[in-house]
């Protein structure tokens, strides 16, 4: 098929163009193909964007500087100082993003519109107060500790809810794209009929209630977003119940421990009524959350489920108290992490989102801070991230809050399968895991339980002290406390389905124990539940671990029932402690409580990867520590934060340059290639039986065929007996259980 002719030199082509000529090219050169443009009308087909023209918007009033305690000490100035709000504003305008007066040269090419603050009127405060008593009000502040007052402190928190007010009707009137409102005092601490935690009025939710009063349908659903290091109770009990608010709070919980104290910022509070699902905690188990964490947060919750809700505007309590640096929060949030947060934010609502400061106590921090998001709000591209890599325990949280919160919102999975397990006849496999390896164990070692008295019968708590029938005897025992086996799987990520063929039980310990029966050594094998089955009633929800503390309550007291009713009773010639996960906590403080373990065993192996190193002190055994380091060998994951802190670490120096030995009260370290624990016990297997072979060099297992008969045996013990004069009572050890005692590991309780 033959090419279709270029258009003749000269000639019109549908468009009116004429094509260029092509008298230039030799009779072999290829004709050359043209793109035909269309002759410019002079107007363009679309209105501009607005966001061209259009400026971000900052309330800020030095009247509120005029809050300020009574009699301030530069030695001891309150965290809540004036001057927060005065070194964020100095920042702007040194950046050249504000035209002050007082500084005219400093003014860039793009500055914000300034918004004037006001004060709110009673009306808008009644909003979100159930009545209005200022004298009441500020009368309560003066018996608590948590908020100071002054002559002007009515003053100016009125003037930081107004500012919040105005600083949103800019934005929905069109004057500003976005807004910043650099506002004090904060307010999501404060609740509906008293101040507490520095707060006096609600800034966000007085201005919430107003947009929707003023503007009707156009501000229905507001998004407030809380950043703040502490959980914003005050606005969380505001909204609890209405649909058209949805609160996100990403906050330090540390289990209730925290400021506010409680519970009441736990992942299941998740609102009430018609408001359920719209009040979402995010609660950090410790301090110390970076970039990492929050940005993980955002892409797996914060983001789908604001998506989901399609607000009307957005707020966000910019609390800066979790930036790097300051020691309220002793969190690690970096100005690039804040801006990517606001960056992430402003693709919702068109693009409305005003900004009200809350709290932050480092005056360099959030400065910095503020700075950043301001940048981004007025279009900047946020800075490049330093690092992305969310924790553990960050990641631990964000999941826990999304089985919980894929109850309400259809875009978050995998869906929490208690509602399809609550009809079906299932059991939880951790118990069905421990019934398997006692039937192994039974099988191969004839291995059976050890009778633990206890008050209560629990699924979970069967099979989970096994023995062989030979540790009486005179011959080396090797106790091992460890953790449940660990389960890799791939769910299915809408189901949480698990394949069968795809799921592999991984159970390193069972290698120890093999090797120690060939050898002739006796076993006791404790394997620690993290959490029981309850015995009357499984509502076959996701459950969480017990709490540390509880768990390692409760393994002591196994670990101490077991020793005096069991192993110091017996004859063993040497004792072996094999301690794997958190379960070897137990074992560290046995020897503390009790001086006399430290006299039979003969060495400790303990792995340990995630959890915390705990050390061997003790108040009444001065030279424990020393014998602990002696007597022991601690297997420490590769990426333990510990080599952080000593010379184990990459480079041979701690965080501050200096080497660091390891403290001898946590044992003799030792740093293994790899992070996970049945990795790390496969490569120690050969290094600590060989150990514990060379250990037991002088013992040899008694040929059977020259044990004693059982009759003469026992006919000489009852001679012995004959011999004895007057029985003599057993003096009770002060910390010793009876032989029949009340022990269990008992499940947390119901709130």
């Amino acid at each position: 098929m033959s090419s279709p002719e270029l258009p003749r030199e000269g000639s019109l082509v549908s468009n009116g163009i004429r094509p260029p000529s092509t008298s230039h090219l030799s009779d072999g050169d290829p004709p050359q193909r043209t793109v035909m443009k269309k002759e410019s009308s002079g107007t363009p087909r679309y209105a501009p964007l607005p966001y061209a023209s259009s400026r971000s918007g900052l309330v800020y009033d030095v009247r509120m500087r005029f809050h300020v305690e009574p009699i301030p000490k530069d030695s001891d100035m309150h965290p809540e100082d004036p001057r927060r709000i005065y070194e964020v504003y100095n920042e702007l305008c040194e950046a050249g993003l504000v035209d002050d007066p007082t500084n005219p040269d400093l003014a860039g090419q793009y500055l914000l519109l300034r918004i004037p603050a006001r004060h709110a009127t009673e009306s808008e405060i009644l909003l979100e107060k159930t009545d209005w008593d200022e004298e009441k009000l500020f009368s309560v502040g003066e018996t608590m500790d948590s908020v100071y007052l002054s002559v002007n402190t009515p003053g100016c928190a009125l003037l930081a809810a107004g500012g919040a007010i105005e600083a949103a009707r800019a934005v929905m009137n069109g004057q500003v794209k976005n807004s910043m409102a650099v506002i004090r005092p904060p307010g999501h601490h404060a609740e509906h009929d008293y101040p507490m935690g520095f707060c006096f009025f609600n800034n966000v939710p007085v201005a919430a209630r107003a947009i929707q009063k003023e503007y009707g349908d156009r501000a229905r659903k507001i998004f407030i977003l809380d950043w703040d290091v502490h959980h914003g109770n005050g606005v969380q009990n505001i909204f609890y119940e209405d649909p058209n608010v949805l609160y996100i709070s990403l906050h330090v919980s540390q289990n209730g421990a925290f400021y506010p104290a409680g519970d009441e910022k736990d992942h299941l509070h998740c609102g009430a009524g018609p408001g359920m699902g719209k009040n979402v905690n995010i609660p950090w188990k410790t301090s110390g959350m970076g970039d990492g964490d929050y940005l993980y947060a955002f892409q797996e919750i914060v983001m789908p489920i604001a998506q989901d809700f399609d607000p009307d505007m957005v707020f966000v309590c910019a609390g800066f108290d979790a930036a790097e640096g300051d020691m309220i929060g002793g969190c690690h949030v970096t100005p690039a992490g804040y801006a990517h947060m606001t960056h992430m934010l402003m693709s919702l609502a068109d693009g409305k989102v005003v900004v009200c400061m809350e709290g932050g106590y480092n005056l360099r921090s959030i400065a910095v801070s503020a700075l950043a998001v301001t940048r981004t709000l007025m279009g900047e591209p946020p800075e490049r991230l330093q690092s992305t890599q969310p924790s553990p325990t960050g990641v631990d949280t964000v999941k826990q809050v999304l089985q919980q919160q894929s109850y309400f919102w259809p875009c978050l999975y995998p869906k929490n399968p208690a509602m399809r397990l609550k009809k079906a006849k299932s059991e939880r496999i951790h118990d069905l895991i421990r019934d398997w390896q006692a039937m192994q164990l039974f099988k191969n070692y004839d291995m059976t339980t050890l009778f633990i008295a206890r008050n209560r019968i629990s699924r979970s708590f069967e099979n989970q002290v096994l023995a062989t029938t030979n540790y009486p005897q005179p011959r080396p025992l090797l106790l091992t406390f460890h953790d449940p086996p660990e389960l890799t799987a791939s769910p299915d990520p809408r189901t949480s389905f698990l394949d069968a063929h795809n799921t592999y039980m991984t159970d390193g310990v069972k290698s120890y124990i093999d090797w120690a029966v060939n050898q002739g050594f006796a076993i006791i094998d404790v394997n620690i539940p993290k959490h029981l089955t309850d015995t009357d009633q499984d509502d076959k929800d996701h459950k969480d671990p017990e709490l540390k503390e509880s768990r390692a309550k409760e393994a002591l007291l196994l670990a101490t029932y077991l020793w005096e009713n069991y192993i110091e009773l017996n004859d063993s010639t040497h004792i072996f402690i094999l301690g794997v996960g958190a379960a070897y906590n137990a074992i560290i403080e046995l020897l503390k409580s009790n001086d006399r373990v430290s006299s039979r065993v003969t060495k400790l192996f303990f792995f340990v990867s995630e959890q915390s190193l705990h050390s061997c002190r003790s108040a009444t055994y001065d030279n424990l520590s020393m014998w602990y380091y002696d007597h022991s060998l601690v297997f420490v994951a590769n990426n333990h934060h510990i080599w952080d802190y000593t010379n184990g670490n990459n480079n041979g120096t701690g965080s501050n340059g200096m080497a660091r030995k390891p403290k001898k009260r946590f044992g003799a370290l030792v740093r293994s290639d790899f992070d996970a624990l049945e990795d790390m016990l496969a490569e120690r297997l050969d290094h600590v039986s060989g150990l514990m072979a060379n250990l037991t060099q002088g013992w040899e297992e008694p040929d059977p065929s020259e044990a004693e008969p059982e009759d003469v045996a026992m006919g000489k013990e009852f001679d012995e007996r004959e011999e004895i004069e007057q029985p003599v009572s057993p003096v009770k050890s002060p910390v010793r259980l009876p032989p029949v005692g009340n022990f269990a590991l008992s499940p947390k309780k119901q709130r």
